[in-house]
């Protein structure tokens, strides 16, 4: 395989992690809403805060790391 067809597989491969992490961003998303619509601000709550966060500081890296590869198509 050819470097320019591994970094292009490496990009397909980042693009599937990012659709799973806005996945799991959105799911959370709706179930703290409906904790927070069902006025129940308790732990689990709070716990759904952190996996957003932490969802999108990992999707933020993720990206970076993909629009790295993209650059590295330019000198190949």
């Amino acid at each position: 395989m050819g470097k320019l067809d591994e970094v292009k597989e490496h990009i397909g491969a980042l693009k599937t992690y990012l659709t799973i992490i806005v996945a799991i961003v959105l799911a959370s998303g709706a179930g703290v809403a409906k904790l927070y619509d069902d006025n129940n601000v308790a732990l689990l709550f709070w716990l759904g805060i952190a996996v957003i966060l932490i969802a999108i500081a990992v999707f933020i890296l993720i990206s970076k790391a993909m629009h790295n590869n993209i650059k590295k198509l330019k000198d190949l």
